[in-house]
């Protein structure tokens, strides 16, 4: 309904030249807001006052002038000037009743625009490494992600799901050594395991699981040999020389064949957890295929070429203080290894390669310092810095009965995400999550979650779904049906508050939608969502629907089944169901 606003305003600046020229590339839909009080219109806009100085002019004189050039609408019953020059718009009745029907003639596409050639999105989210299952963090950076791919979507926006498996690197050393221990405690070498090792109970499960055939056991004594101490300050070089001793014992062909089914076993546990969470992608993208395809050579030569790389120390560095960094990253160690930066950067050059116009990644709070680093990397091969959008994510604490749920990680000791759709299910997960802004800390209150009752409002949302439905079966058992052609020539007869309340609300869903997408802030449909169930259910509790009167008992009918269809299009965004009975 703000599109019926600003249409008409755009039409009458174009009947008024001096104020066009002077509106230049002014996207007139920005000046038009819902308005807080209805006492002021349903819409305002400070088109004049935008256009005072560049027509240097008073606002209130372009505002009656505009006002002047409006002409009639049929969906606008009064338009007023107010205060220094707003222009508020009183909508006619026949403006909600055209959107009602909108509503019903769209269903599940009502609050999706249109498909846009462009820019094509890469929404790069989760991406956790390959070493242990998803913790309820990663389970927020999926929830958001999700939601934002789905919300870009649903205003018209090609977007390509990926998902980076950090497949390469020393974490992955160490993530086949802790196997390999685990495996030979299991077959009765005991070896001091290492602090700086992953230790979760998931590893014996990995160790019991692999194939090992064609590699031998080896004694206590041959892996313990010369080993540096086992100690907090020297977990590190511990740790990397278990690493070392086990391509001593097996050959690089044995170690990397535990490696390898220790990274498929955690990947594919990944890709179960996600996809039962609703969580899908398009692409699992491989660090390793970086290295196998030469493509980080390839961003290192382009840089190279652009005079964007030096030498210092044996090492190759790049200038990132030249782009706002805090200091130049090395790319190639002084032994020849490329470093993790260096495949961040050919990541994001492939994804441009790859014809991706817009790159969104979301990653966790912890990643602040990414962001420069990499956008400078783009930006250096001669793209545009603000080709890279970054959402990072905040942490979640989890409370149960009032306390704090304790959480660490490499010790194995958390809590996963797959415990947590155990305990609270997907809806609830996907909704509280997505429930404040990515950048605030987050308190997951596992007892409200669980709680059938209107203190948890996934389940006061869906309570308001499950509602509409149960009015529809009552209407069967009445052996009655729904008149939806002469309930829509009778929507003038809605015309008590909560009635008119919910219509409004009604109107504003895909305003929200194109909000929250642009904002990268699905907590605003959240919130519309708890509003719009607040509406209906006061509408419930004041009137009955299934009525005497044939065409006011249809006409409810439209209002709620409309009411029905928004509800269950704002949960699908979110990733919620919309259950017909609670």
């Amino acid at each position: 309904m703000k599109r019926i606003v600003a249409e008409l305003l755009a039409n009458a600046l174009a009947g008024l030249p001096e104020l066009a020229d002077a509106a230049g590339d002014l996207a007139i839909e920005s000046t038009v807001e819902r308005t807080r009080d209805p006492d002021h219109g349903d819409f305002a806009s400070n088109v004049a006052m935008r256009l005072a100085k560049p027509a240097r002019r008073n606002p209130r004189e372009i505002a009656q002038q505009v006002v002047e050039a409006l002409g009639e609408s049929d969906a606008v019953s009064k338009i007023e000037i107010a205060g220094p020059g707003f222009i508020n718009f009183y909508l006619s009745p026949g403006a909600f009743h055209a959107e009602l029907e909108s509503i019903l003639d769209r269903g599940e596409d009502y609050g999706r625009q249109a498909k846009k050639a462009g820019p094509k999105i890469n929404l790069e989210f989760v991406s956790a490494n390959p070493t242990g299952p998803l913790h309820v963090g990663h389970g927020r950076g999926a929830s958001y992600g999700a939601t934002v791919g789905n919300l870009l979507e649903a205003i018209g926006y090609p977007v390509h799901r990926e998902y980076y498996v950090n497949d390469a690197g020393r974490q992955m050393d160490i993530l086949g050594a802790s196997v390999w221990l685990r495996w030979l405690e299991a077959n009765g070498v005991d070896v001091d395991f290492p602090k700086g090792g992953y230790r979760g109970d998931y590893i014996r499960e990995i160790a019991g699981e692999i194939d090992t055939s064609g590699i031998e056991p080896v004694s206590a004594e041959a892996v313990a040999a010369d080993l540096p101490e086992n100690t907090d300050d020297n977990a590190d070089a511990y740790v990397d020389a278990l690493v070392a001793r086990c391509r001593e014992l097996h050959g690089e062909q044995g170690f990397d064949r535990i490696r390898q089914q220790a990274l498929e076993s955690i990947r594919d546990e990944i890709r179960e957890d996600l996809e039962e969470f609703g969580v899908h992608f398009d692409e699992w993208f491989s660090e390793q295929s970086l290295t196998k395809s030469q493509r980080v050579d390839d961003a290192l030569a382009v840089l190279e070429e652009r005079g964007m790389l030096y030498k210092k120390d044996g090492a190759t560095w790049f200038p990132a203080t030249r782009f706002g960094d805090e200091k130049d990253r090395v790319v190639v160690r002084d032994n020849g290894v490329k470093t993790y930066f260096a495949s961040d950067i050919a990541y994001h050059f492939d994804k441009r390669e790859r014809g991706y116009d817009h790159l969104i990644d979301i990653l966790g709070a912890d990643h602040h310092g990414y962001v420069t680093r990499v956008r400078a990397g783009l930006e250096a091969m001669g793209y545009e810095a603000d080709d890279l959008e970054v959402k990072l994510v905040q942490f979640v604490t989890l409370y149960r009965g009032g306390e704090r749920v304790q959480m660490s990680t490499r010790s194995g000791q958390f809590d996963t995400l797959r415990q947590l759709r155990a305990e609270v299910g997907n809806d609830a997960a996907r909704f509280y999550y997505v429930s404040r802004s990515n950048d605030q800390h987050l308190d997951f209150d596992l007892d409200v979650a669980k709680s059938q009752s209107t203190d948890n409002p996934v389940y006061y949302i869906q309570y308001a779904h499950a509602r509409v439905a149960s009015v529809f079966r009552q209407l069967a058992e009445k052996s009655l049906e729904w008149d939806q052609a002469g309930g829509r020539e009778h929507l003038e007869l809605l015309v008590e508050p909560q009635e008119k309340a919910l219509m409004t609300s009604l109107s504003r869903y895909p305003e929200v939608v194109e909000l929250a997408a642009n904002n990268r802030a699905p907590q605003h449909l959240v919130h519309y969502l708890r509003d719009l169930a607040n509406d209906f259910h006061t509408y419930y509790n004041a009137h009955a629907f299934i009525v005497d009167d044939a065409n006011l008992r249809n006409a409810r009918l439209c209002l709620i089944a409309a009411t029905r269809i928004v509800i269950a299009n704002g949960l699908g965004i979110i990733g919620v169901s919309a259950p017909e009975k609670m």
